[in-house]
Order: C-alpha cells, then sequence, then structure tokens
C-alpha cells in the first residue's frame, strides 16, 4: 500500500467515526466507506479527500462536506427500490452514494463540463445506475422521467420550487437547502396526497442554485 492510500484509508476512517456520532444510518455509513472521495475532487487535492468539509471542484462548484452528505442522504430514507432525482450532480460524489442505496439516479448539472466530467467517472468507476444530463436552462430538474421517490438538491434555493414538488411522487421526500444566496437551512419534505410537510434539520451553507425558480446567474456569487 502507497503512503497516499495508507493516508486516505486512516483519514477516512476517522472521518465516519466523525460522522458517526451525529448520523446513526448504517446503510448510509456503509455507503460513504465504499465511495473513495479522493476519485471526486481534483488530484492536487486527493490528501484532502476524507477531511470534513467542501472541496472545489472548479468553475465555482464544489464538493459537498461529507457530513452533510450523510445527513442530507439520511433524511431520504432510502430503502433500495427508490428512484431518485439529484440536483446539481458536481463531480459526481452524491450521485455515487446515492446509487448504493436506490435501484436508480438520475442527476442533473447546469454546468455541462462538470456533467461531462461526471458521467465518464461513474461510468470508469462502475456506477451503472446512475444517469448523468445535463439540465435544460429553462427547466428545473427532470420532469421527463418524472415522478421521483425522492430529489436531493446539492444548492440553496430561495423557495421550495413548485416544479420540484410536482416531480415528487406522493408519499416521495425531498431535501433541500432552502433560503438566501449564501446561508439556509436545510428542509426536509414530505408531499402527502393531501397536502405536505416541511421539517427544517439545521443551517447550512451551499452554492446558489441556478434557474428558473430559483437565483439568477447575475446574482449568484462565486464560490471557491
Amino acid at each position: 500500500m502507497t503512503p497516499l492510500a495508507t493516508h486516505l484509508e486512516k483519514a477516512r476512517n476517522a472521518l465516519l467515526a466523525e460522522i458517526r456520532l451525529e448520523v446513526k444510518d448504517e446503510r448510509v455509513l456503509q455507503a460513504m466507506s465504499q465511495v473513495p472521495r479522493e476519485e471526486f475532487v481534483p488530484p492536487d487535492l486527493a490528501t484532502y479527500a476524507y477531511e470534513n468539509r467542501p472541496l472545489p471542484i472548479g468553475y465555482g462548484q464544489t464538493i459537498s462536506q461529507p457530513l452533510m452528505v450523510a445527513i442530507m442522504t439520511s433524511a431520504l430514507s432510502l430503502q433500495g427500490n427508490e428512484k431518485v432525482l439529484e440536483i446539481g450532480t458536481g463531480s459526481g460524489y452524491q450521485a455515487a452514494v446515492l446509487s448504493l442505496l436506490a435501484k436508480e439516479v438520475i442527476t442533473v448539472e447546469r454546468i455541462s463540463e462538470l456533467a461531462h466530467a461526471a458521467k465518464q467517472r461513474l461510468e470508469r468507476l462502475g456506477y451503472q445506475n446512475v444517469r448523468v444530463y445535463v439540465a435544460h436552462p429553462e427547466v428545473l430538474g427532470w420532469p421527463d422521467e418524472a415522478p421521483y421517490d425522492a430529489i436531493i438538491v446539492t444548492a440553496g434555493a430561495p423557495n421550495i420550487p413548485p416544479s420540484l414538488m410536482a416531480q415528487l411522487a406522493p408519499g416521495g421526500r425531498m431535501v433541500i437547502p432552502v433560503g438566501g444566496r449564501d446561508l439556509q437551512e436545510l428542509v426536509l419534505v414530505e408531499k402527502r396526497c393531501k397536502g405536505w410537510r416541511r421539517r427544517n434539520l439545521g443551517a447550512c451553507r451551499f452554492v446558489p442554485l441556478i434557474g428558473q425558480e430559483a437565483w439568477p446567474p447575475e446574482e449568484a456569487p462565486s464560490k471557491g
């Protein structure tokens, strides 16, 4: 085992132990233990892959903090038979984790360079139940394959987008950061036959969601 591989293994074990203090979902923790986060960050940042913080992946985007990935994924309560929609593919890390917990993952990314790179990366690593699409600039989500049993949004929105609620199946769950451009509240929404239920999961900080029912590009701050 190389020195880098030894370092990454120790760092991964320490990170999972840290996350386990706050997230008790063993299926999620097991999935995260199987996904090599170092493959989803720029090569020069691989040594930092298992630090509990977001890392830049280019184009003003980040790979989410591992603890936040665990919290958001656990909130979806996936059992293995679901079709999941992810908004904001990024480097593909969250989609890889979801792929081990659900039947099918559809993920959309507005930055075509990130989408193409994530698609190639996920295929190379063997995540065969993930489909990556470049997001349509005038459509939020991917309505062509709705409804979804779960939706995860990895960017902050000013409000809960009605179009995403429309793509959620009855009984489905959506986790989404809602609030300002710089600071949000992580929200879990459960769609019911009559209305929906909302639960706040705590403060968070995500890059802004861009597009219809979200933030216009000119108002989006650059984050690295």
